[in-house]
């Protein structure tokens, strides 16, 4: 089979790799669809992010759905020929926070395509990809490419989950990237009644807008627009920060209101924080790290059609073309989620 290798930045190969073999509980997916993330385009950009490197050649990518094509005798639950999305999230199952619940911060956990451990967890950006059967959830009516969209969503809905209830709540989504535009259409179906949106190019934000954004602001035009919610000490009940950027950080606070929950997803350097400002509103910070039981549920919402993310998709390209695609990915006023077929 192919599979799309990154060696370092700008280096990225097509190579022939061995699927492996077929154990227990598993099955191969003949994968059809994967959809760029920002980790990727960092790998391919600058060879790592953060203190991440890569310290060999990786098969890329998390994001992925498929066709089964082979079952291991002892697997029941699902058959060949089923349309899946596939968990990337692999946790031992065992170490102490598995055993808590809280499989997300494993402290053996494998994720495709990543280079935090070495030798590095291979992708799933390959023609065929050898799993355990528990990471796949069948989808029955939507097609491989919305089925894509699940592991982002999880993201989002975790963030959600991470905010307690929205319902009747006035939300802000600092960075509207693909996750941003995730978390908006979360928040709607969790019952929010106002959204609102910043970002610094007017592209991503019309597809928040379709996403269900009831307002949206380009912060570099109108970089005042957020004062009118900072009066009385904030009209702001939920923030999901989700650009890294301590500046739209900042103005969000100031929109808080008394007691109001920021959740923090947006992955960036250190940034200076306004404890004062944090005290005497007194907010909670939280944080919102990858997804577990929310997968199956993205998958539910997506299949059944209660959640649309088809506006989220901007194109597919072929794995021969996967140079062109990381490109087009690369520029927000071009692309929100760019995908490749395999």
């Amino acid at each position: 089979m192919r599979a799309l290798v990154i060696h370092g930045p700008k280096d990225l190969r097509l190579e022939e790799r061995d699927p492996g073999p077929l154990q227990n509980g598993q099955v191969m997916v003949r994968v059809q669809a994967g959809g760029i993330c920002g980790s990727d385009l960092h790998y391919y950009n600058h060879g790592g992010f953060g203190v991440v490197r890569l310290k060999e050649p990786m098969i890329l990518g998390h994001e992925v759905s498929g066709e089964i094509v082979e079952v291991a005798a002892d697997v029941g639950s699902l058959r060949r020929g089923d349309r899946v999305a596939v968990n990337p999230s692999r946790p031992c199952g065992h170490c102490r926070y598995c055993l808590q619940g809280l499989p997300n911060h494993c402290m053996d956990m494998h994720f495709y395509g990543s280079a935090m451990r070495m030798p590095h967890v291979q992708g799933a950006f390959r023609q065929l990809l050898v799993c355990d059967a528990v990471q796949c959830e069948v989808g029955h009516n939507a097609g491989t490419d919305e089925l894509a969209l699940v592991e982002p969503f999880s993201v989002a809905l975790h963030a959600v989950s991470r905010a307690g209830s929205l319902l009747g709540r006035r939300i802000l989504v600092t960075g509207c990237g693909p996750i941003g535009a995730l978390v908006v259409a979360a928040a709607r179906f969790h019952g929010a009644t106002e959204i609102i949106v910043t970002d610094i190019v007017d592209e991503p934000l019309a597809i928040a807008a379709r996403l269900g954004a009831d307002r949206t602001i380009n912060a570099a035009q109108a970089p005042e627009a957020l004062s009118a919610l900072a009066v009385d000490k904030g009209q702001v009940d939920v923030m999901f920060e989700c650009s890294g950027n301590e500046k739209a950080l900042r103005a969000g606070l100031e929109a808080m209101r008394p007691r109001g929950i920021i959740v923090q997803l947006g992955l960036g350097g250190d940034v200076a924080f306004p404890q004062n400002l944090v005290v005497a509103k007194e907010l909670s910070v939280v944080g919102s790290f990858r997804f577990h039981a929310e997968f199956a549920l993205a998958t539910q919402l997506i299949d059944t059609g209660k959640i649309d993310l088809r506006p989220l998709l901007t194109g597919s390209f072929a794995l021969d073309d996967a140079v062109s695609a990381f490109a087009l990915a690369n520029d927000r006023r071009r692309a929100m989620k760019v995908q490749l077929s395999f």
